[in-house]
């Protein structure tokens, strides 16, 4: 008999050449409008961090520089490479999620540590040159300097020619006046220099009020003054009346004699506590933590905003859960007629836009001529977005109604998930139809629904939409120094703090925002540990 088996050698892997072989005739597989529309894509690219890298190296950002111009060779790399394919479909998603994500966090964080906020918004360089600017006064025997305004990548500067040697110099706002050479001259005067664009009188009436404000640096010592031009033609030296001693880091009023010390507050301050504004952004550690809680005119807004936070997601929560528990089951019943459209009507508050909805709200509320007050209660004046009690009963209402769909929704799967085979079992055992759904459904449903409802808790915590909408956050408090009211919650108190009022402070909103990060992640934490537990139902 005669053995016909055959035996076969294992195949053995593809070497390095055959590899590279594959990759190309893949890479030439492609069609070449593919090919076109990545070298399209890579070029916008290129252009943008091109000129970003440009505007960050005439601001000196090296840092952030470094970070584009690194994020710009590794995307190249990664999109001309033939081997980085699971790259080349992450790496959008990783920039965006550093970009939006993790540098926000990191910034607002970052910010919740220093003083940054009305009058400490620069740095001290930029505070010394805006103080002594806005102190200003021509000196009454200047000589006149021939200039012309020049314009270099948007940024308007002063083309000076000095009237004793004839040199000339330019700078900006920015930049003190540093001498040029091979300037074209008209007579007396400069015109025109290499890299810069000459305005002419047209130019300069259509700009005025930016010529006005222009106010270049005689030199890199502040007390030289600076050169100013009315009209574009002619400037002249002024002077301040702040003087400023940088080894002592004193700022002097020469009329008074008065003497501001930087005394590490971010501002010169006199003896007396008098600040000289616009101070300077420094960082102060835990001070804006320590205010938050601490501040007597802070403490009691911040005490009554955040139980009405907290107050405001537990309702809300709960409110809109058994209420959509409750229409998921009634309309779960396969004998009601109809339920599909009942359904569809349901889900309508949550089809439109949420902020639209709490606009419509606010005008159906209105005391005065509202839909509520006028037609439903017959020409009532109840006062619904006034009143202290009132408004948050409104904006309960309103957010039952926006937010009660969405548990209808999630309740009718969670439902329709549960084996009716249990329900039968129950009935069996001789359970009540209120016993089959409080001990056996409704644990059941919570494992499906738990996770959802700790995130809408967190959702309601920080629901700006409905309180900026509705209400305002108002009716404000009376007795408080920041502009708070009794229905913000503690996202809307930061949206205040940070965006409204005279004075926005944006390091003590920051440090709001990291204290309600704080709170959101521990309920959430725990929560979501003490929800395994019904995990052991399923």
């Amino acid at each position: 008999m005669t053995d016909t088996t055959t035996t076969t050698e294992p195949q053995k892997p593809p070497t390095r050449r055959q590899r590279q072989a594959a990759s190309f005739a893949e890479a030439a597989s492609q069609p070449i409008g593919w090919m076109l529309l990545k070298i399209l894509l890579l070029a916008v690219v290129d252009a943008v961090a091109l000129y970003a890298a440009f505007v960050l190296f005439t601001h000196q950002e090296w840092v952030v520089l470094g970070l584009v111009v690194v994020v710009a060779i590794l995307v190249n790399y990664i999109y001309f490479s033939r081997k980085r394919v699971a790259a080349k479909y992450l790496t959008p998603g990783i920039i965006f999620l550093i970009l939006f994500q993790v540098f926000t966090l990191l910034y607002t964080g970052y910010i919740g540590f220093t003083n940054y906020g009305t009058g400490h918004n620069g740095s001290k360089d930029q505070a010394v040159s805006a103080l002594m600017a806005s102190a200003q006064e021509r000196v009454e025997d200047s000589p006149t300097f021939p200039v012309t305004v020049v314009e270099q990548f948007g940024t308007l500067g002063l083309l000076v020619t000095d009237p004793e040697d004839g040199d000339v110099s330019v700078g900006t706002n920015e930049q003190p006046l540093q001498e040029v050479d091979g300037a074209e001259m008209d007579g007396d005067r400069a015109v025109a220099v290499d890299g810069w664009d000459s305005l002419s009188f047209a130019q300069v009436i259509a700009r005025s009020s930016e010529v006005e404000k222009l106010s270049v640096d005689f030199s890199d010592d502040p007390n030289d003054g600076a050169i100013r031009t009315p009209d574009g033609q002619n400037g002249f030296l002024y002077v301040s009346t702040l003087e400023y001693d940088e080894p002592a880091g004193t700022m002097t009023d020469v009329r008074s004699g008065t003497v501001y010390s930087d005394n590490g507050t971010g501002a010169f301050t006199a003896e007396d506590g008098e600040q000289l504004l616009p101070g300077w952004q420094i960082t102060v550690g835990f001070d804006n933590f320590v205010r938050a809680v601490t501040d007597s005119s802070i403490r009691g807004p911040l005490i009554s905003v955040t139980i009405w936070t907290f107050a405001f997601a537990l309702i809300s929560v709960a409110t809109t859960f058994f209420l959509g528990l409750l229409l998921a089951i009634v309309f779960n019943n396969t004998r009601m007629r109809f339920r599909n459209g009942y359904r569809i009507l349901l889900i309508l508050p949550y089809a439109f836009p949420a902020f639209l909805s709490a606009l419509v709200w606010a005008g159906m509320m209105n005391e005065s001529f509202g839909f509520l007050n006028q037609v439903v209660f017959g020409g009532a004046s109840i006062p619904w977005l006034t009143d202290p009690v009132l408004a948050k009963v409104s904006v309960l209402i309103v957010n039952l109604w926006l937010g009660f769909p969405y548990m209808f929704l999630v309740c009718m799967g969670a439902l329709q998930g549960i084996p009716e085979e249990v329900n039968e079992a129950g009935v069996m055992d001789g359970a009540n139809p209120w016993q089959v759904f409080r001990q056996i459904k409704l644990p059941l449903l919570l494992v499906t629904v738990a996770p959802l409802l700790i995130s809408s808790f967190a959702f309601n915590f920080n629901n700006f939409n409905l309180i900026y909408m509705l209400t305002g956050g108002g009716p404000r408090f009376t007795d408080v120094s920041i502009p708070v009211g009794h229905t913000d919650i503690l996202i809307s108190m930061v949206y205040k703090v940070a965006f409204t009022g005279q004075t926005r402070d944006y390091g003590l909103a920051s440090a709001f925002t990291i204290l309600i990060f704080i709170v959101v992640a521990a309920i959430s934490i725990i929560s979501f540990r003490k929800t395994k537990a019904l995990e052991e139902l399923n």
